[in-house]
């Protein structure tokens, strides 16, 4: 059931988080990222390149998305293909932009003592560039991804290996993502208690559709859900 604004969770120990589109903008990133690659070839759309890389064909951040692009349009060759490849690489991690308050925050959190985890189904090599990249890796005690826990959200392992690492139970963290099926839903198994990033939602699913127990407009709103008072 959702909270209202006012309600506190004190008893929260652990804060584990997602990543992407929770932390910092992705798909923004990746977008401009397609549409650099569209201009390098010279033809073509972003959109349609962005669409292949949610299409579920391949990956994510498979890079076979974007040698099947280049086949459709009838450009692909290895030097073509390598070139894409690093500018889609470079122009993602270069316009990714940390989410208004995020970084206070998650010091604040530190200083009150809130231990702080990142679950991700990045691969672990993604998430710790992107994490340096914005200047937040520090700020995590754990790190987690597939190769270390062994499989995607939304099973459960990435949040319970971190758990683990934190020494907290379940009743006594938070997951916060953007994500109802691999965040919210999982934490909730968990008896987590859960955080829907509605600003973070580029799927458009609402926070009715989240079943999350708090849905932020901002990150910054952690603390006082936490019951931590503001500086």
């Amino acid at each position: 059931m959702q909270t209202t604004s006012g309600t506190r969770h004190n008893t929260v120990e652990a804060v584990i988080c997602d990543m992407d589109n929770t932390l910092f903008d992705f798909v923004g990133a990746k977008r401009e990222a397609c549409r650099c690659v569209v201009d390098y070839i010279g033809a073509g759309d972003p959109e349609a390149l962005f669409s292949r890389f949610i299409s579920g064909t391949y990956g994510f951040e498979d890079h076979r998305n974007i040698r099947g692009y280049l086949d459709d349009l009838g450009v692909y060759d290895p030097g073509t293909f390598e070139v894409c490849c690093r500018t889609y690489e470079d122009v993602k991690l270069d316009r990714i932009e940390v989410y208004p308050g995020v970084e206070e925050t998650l010091r604040h959190l530190a200083d009150a003592g809130i231990r702080l985890a990142v679950a991700t189904d990045a691969e672990l090599v993604q998430a710790r560039r992107r994490l340096g990249r914005t200047g937040l890796i520090d700020l995590f005690e754990v790190v987690v991804t597939p190769e270390i826990s062994g499989k995607r959200k939304p099973e459960p392992d990435s949040l319970l290996y971190a758990l683990r690492r934190l020494d907290t139970a379940p009743a006594a963290a938070m997951m916060v993502g953007d994500s109802p099926v691999r965040d919210i839903a999982p934490g909730r198994r968990l008896g987590m208690v859960t955080a829907f990033a509605a600003y973070g939602d580029w799927h458009g699913n609402g926070p009715a559709d989240a079943g999350a127990d708090i849905v932020l407009a901002r990150f910054s709103e952690l603390a006082d859900h936490l019951g931590i008072p503001g500086r």
